[in-house]
């Protein structure tokens, strides 16, 4: 863990943003404008991480970038995400080494990936997904879908005619609806 640039993290995010940012330049996170991480996040170097623009990370999100991090624009994560790019060989003589790899992890623009997530090395999740609460996902997800489970597996396509729904068959009211489409 980069501990000497996050000491004192839970402090500085929520009440004295500026200072936040402070600490993810410190760890050497890149990063776009708007990116919010919600006290506590862990990260093991800082360095292999890139985030895009309009980034938020609920409480409790960890990152061990070991290889490299990329999280494309407006990217949402729920509380106890976990992005994991380190490995260890699985044969016990070879684990007992003390190798460690790091296999990067890619996630494209305008994703939600829901709470108690874990994404495992090499990873690649698509433009447009949802990824469930829960899920482990441990293969590639293409763009325009929602997945879930363990391991986590596309569900269904994303469509037009999910837009106007919030959450599975609740739709937006008139007003609502309104200003998500710019009236």
């Amino acid at each position: 863990m980069n501990e000497m640039s996050w000491k004192g993290t839970e402090q500085k995010m929520p009440f004295e943003p500026e200072k936040g940012m402070e600490c993810l330049e410190r760890a050497g996170i890149k990063h776009k404008k708007n990116v919010y991480f919600e006290p506590p996040f862990h990260c093991e170097y800082g360095s292999h991480i890139e985030v895009g623009e309009n980034f938020y990370a609920n409480t409790h999100c960890v990152m061990l970038d070991v290889g490299k991090i990329t999280i494309g624009d407006n990217v949402m994560f729920g509380p106890n995400v976990s992005i994991y790019t380190a490995g260890h060989p699985i044969h016990p003589e070879s684990r007992n080494s003390a190798f460690e790899y790091g296999i990067p992890v890619t996630i494209g623009d305008n994703v939600w990936i829901g709470g108690s997530c874990c994404v495992l090395p090499g990873v690649k999740i698509g433009n447009n997904v949802v990824i469930g609460a829960g899920s482990v996902v441990t293969k590639d997800i293409p763009d325009n879908v929602c997945a879930a489970g363990n391991p986590c597996r596309v569900i269904r396509e994303i469509t037009d005619a999910d837009k106007p729904y919030y959450f599975k068959d609740r739709k937006f009211d008139e007003e609502a609806w309104a200003k998500i489409n710019g009236k």
